[in-house]
């Protein structure tokens, strides 16, 4: 009965979230300064902190998010309507950002953009590195993140940290609804085996 409370809070919260997201986005696409000023205190450093996973050249994110901006102003009487404004910056920044980078050529590996890609963003883990102090619990986390693969960072990642639902992960990773389920199933299933095999964490947990 407990729970059923909790999810019906959560669902009200997330119910108020999209209004507001919804009316915000309403408010700058007609021109209201306030709203403007919000989008961008709120997201700017989270798409700094999303672009530093696909480059560590920190003056090109920062054009990027400039250029992003500089678009959505220009645009804005354009624009579609959206109730996650989170969802709808990191999509355009994220293709805006790549673009970039493949015009500038500066892939990590010049290899292959594959392979620049899978050195992007999988490494959600070091936004706990970031941080000025790092608890035990923390390092583990890091360290077993290191065992799955990049794509199950990647989804764990909007999944979790972006709290993104899954069609909108399928739109950002080009992936089937069912696809993304599983991958989300399996990742969180390697990590939990990773977990159990590590003997640091059964002292953790017996403590």
């Amino acid at each position: 009965m407990i729970e059923f409370g909790y999810f019906i809070i959560y669902l009200i919260m997330q119910v108020e979230k999209n209004n507001s997201d919804q009316k915000i986005w309403d408010d700058f696409r007609k021109g209201e300064s306030y709203a403007l000023s919000h989008i961008y205190y709120q997201y700017a450093q989270l798409l700094f902190r999303y672009g530093k996973k696909f480059s560590n050249k920190d003056e090109l994110i920062k054009d990027t998010i400039q250029d992003l901006f500089f678009d959505l102003i220009q645009y804005r009487q354009k624009l579609g309507n959206t109730d996650n404004i989170k969802f709808y910056l990191i999509v355009s920044f994220r293709r805006k950002l790549v673009a970039n980078i493949k015009k500038h050529n500066l892939f990590l590996d010049v290899r292959s953009e594959k392979i620049m890609e899978a050195e992007i963003v999988y490494s959600a883990e070091r936004e706990l590195i970031d941080k000025e102090e790092i608890t035990y619990r923390e390092k583990l986390v890091q360290k077993v993140l290191k065992e799955i693969s990049p794509k199950q960072r990647e989804i764990l990642f909007y999944r979790f940290a972006c709290d993104f639902e899954y069609e909108q992960i399928c739109e950002i990773m080009s992936l089937k609804y069912d696809s993304a389920r599983k991958l989300v199933f399996r990742a969180l299933k390697s990590l939990k085996k990773c977990l159990s095999d590590t003997d640091v964490f059964s002292k953790a947990y017996l403590l």
